[in-house]
């Protein structure tokens, strides 16, 4: 069996979206766990959308991803260049369009927009421009008088309107579509570029891909890359088609959600690791009951006949859970250098930091979250005493001044406020007063806090407010309770 050869190809147009990772993934699990071969190709052919900067933003998603490329434009593998306005500059792709004229797979075409604009037609609700062939039928005279006269012209395909085009998709099946249907599509552009359709086929072959990876909307145009295929007489590629990614509403993915791109998804505090991970599910299953892989996990298991063909639903919930089990596991340090700047965000007091990581580690999906779950170590913010009832607990707000009240000169007698010496003293509190212990931890834990659920108990909360703070908040609160008793 030939050495498997994929590529990614991917047009600088902005940050990387989510079924451009997928694509970039999928294409390198297919090489990688058959050891093959994985290329950059940049398609840069459509000028218009180039983003600047878009290149760098490409890099650096591959190498943050782990998804390094065997071959592209830092890495000559003696198929180059890489790059397609490059390519494009020698003439190739030109050159290959002049060869399909030749055989009568192409042709030139010089019609204007004001003629074009003619074969518009209303289907479906979409207006659609079919090329009715005129420029077809021109004389080998009349074409080379207008090439002279410089008449701007693109060149098209030449597909049949009559019979079949049947192609393999190693997902999809064989698919049979209508001649009639396949519109005859330019392959070089008035400005003397490629068109995508036209350069990705030339380049796939010219640079040995053996299985060429997309998305399922390019299904519709895999029959016209088979004739321009079989007009060569080259061997067609395998084709894996990836299922469609949806929102959580079933739509298509797009850059409103707010979370379509790499770079989105990491300004909203997730782990790369676990992107790759989530990602790689859009549209996979693996043949075991697991869901969490590293990269190299991937390569192992990764069988691409395990694709689906129904559109992947990008489940943001799903998303944060598998997040916050990558920071579960994540070495302590290295947590820590990420969660700082979070914690700094809502932390001006001098408390022990590492140790307030420590107790959101377990609590959080995404780094974010942290501000909102340590901001009572700070100050208290205004809450309604309502707090204080605990069905469980078997506590009101009457309940809690009384034991706030008798708790507070246990509290001043205490001088070492480390979490265990602290939990002993009020469970010794509880068991001499009768007390369940909860019915004397919820109103501690609710007045140094002011909030429902903390990412600790009430002696953890001492022991990081210190005594001076913590006998200040729970006279506070006596004093809160009492007002509006």
């Amino acid at each position: 069996m030939a050495k498997i050869r994929t590529r990614f190809a991917p047009s600088p147009t902005g940050r990387m979206h989510v079924g451009n990772l997928r694509t970039a993934l999928y294409a390198y699990l297919v090489s990688k766990h058959e050891k093959g071969d994985f290329i950059l190709r940049i398609e840069d052919t459509d000028q218009e959308r180039y983003v600047e900067g878009a290149v760098d933003i490409i890099y650096r998603t591959l190498d943050k991803t782990g998804l390094h490329h065997d071959e592209g434009p830092d890495k000559d593998g003696g198929v180059g260049p890489y790059v397609q306005s490059e390519r494009q500059a020698s003439g190739i792709y030109l050159e290959y369009a002049k060869q399909l004229i030749e055989k009568g797979e192409a042709y030139y075409c010089f019609c204007d927009k004001e003629r074009l604009a003619t074969l518009e037609r209303e289907e479906g609700g979409k207006t659609i421009n079919v090329y009715d062939k005129h420029c077809l039928h021109l004389s080998k005279e009349e074409v080379e008088a207008k090439l002279a006269a410089g008449v701007p012209y693109v060149i098209r395909q030449n597909n049949p309107t009559e019979g079949t085009t049947t192609f393999h998709d190693d997902i999809y099946g064989d698919i049979t579509v209508n001649n009639d249907e396949l519109d005859d599509m330019i392959l070089i552009k008035s400005d003397g570029f490629p068109t995508y359709n036209f350069a990705n086929v030339v380049d796939d072959h010219l640079m040995g891909i053996t299985h060429v990876v997309r998305g399922n909307e390019y299904l519709s145009s895999s029959p016209k890359y088979n004739r321009l295929y079989e007009a060569f007489g080259w061997e067609v590629p395998v084709y894996i088609h990836c299922p469609l990614i949806t929102d959580e509403d079933h739509n298509k993915l797009s850059k409103r959600c707010g979370h379509s791109s790499y770079e989105d998804l990491i300004e909203q505090g997730f782990l790369t690791e676990a992107v790759v991970n989530f990602v790689a599910l859009l549209g996979w299953s693996p043949a075991e009951n697991k869901e969490i892989f590293t990269l190299e996990e991937l390569v192992e298991a990764f069988d691409y006949t395990h694709i689906s063909k129904s559109p992947a639903v990008f489940d943001y919930t799903k998303l944060k859970w598998m997040n916050s089990e990558y920071i579960k596991a994540m070495d302590f340090d290295a947590f820590y250098e990420k969660a700082e700047p979070f914690l700094k965000e809502a932390l001006t007091r001098d408390v022990d930091l590492k140790k307030i990581a420590a107790m959101v580690k377990t609590r959080i999906e995404v780094f974010p979250d942290i501000p909102g779950l340590v901001d009572f170590f700070e100050n208290v913010l205004e809450y309604d005493i309502e707090m204080y009832t605990h069905k469980k607990m078997k506590t009101d707000a009457a309940s809690s001044l009384t034991v706030l009240k008798e708790i507070l000169p246990v509290l001043e007698g205490v001088d070492d406020y480390s979490n265990d010496n602290l939990y002993q003293t009020l469970v010794d509190f509880s068991q001499e007063k009768g007390y369940k212990n909860g019915y004397v931890l919820w109103p501690v834990r609710t007045a140094l806090s002011g909030k429902q659920m903390t990412p600790a108990g009430a002696t953890e909360i001492l022991e990081i407010l210190g005594k001076e703070e913590s006998l200040k908040r729970i006279n506070q609160a006596i004093a809160k309770l009492e007002a509006e008793a």
